[in-house]
């Protein structure tokens, strides 16, 4: 077995969210938001390259459960837990 190689494991990707007016996602890849649950902010690392994001976990049309994160340093959102 080969142990020379490194796997990311549950690397972010980009998506596409639609806002409400409240600011919170209402579409998901062009898949509605049953429901929002959690919000928490995690600010860390200023002293290297900084993180600032706000992460929002949501349960999308059909049932499925997903973390996003918007970086509020550029506006993108990502996908933490697909």
């Amino acid at each position: 077995m080969k142990t020379d190689r490194l796997r990311t494991i549950n690397t972010p990707r980009r998506v596409e969210v639609e806002l409400g007016v409240a600011g919170l996602p209402v579409m998901v890849e062009r898949r509605a938001v049953e429901s929002v649950g959690e919000i928490w902010r995690i600010d860390d690392e200023w002293w290297r390259e900084p993180i600032h994001r706000r992460y929002v976990e949501v349960i999308l049309e059909g049932g499925k459960h997903v973390v996003l994160f918007e970086d509020l340093m550029t506006g993108e959102w990502w996908v933490q837990k697909p």
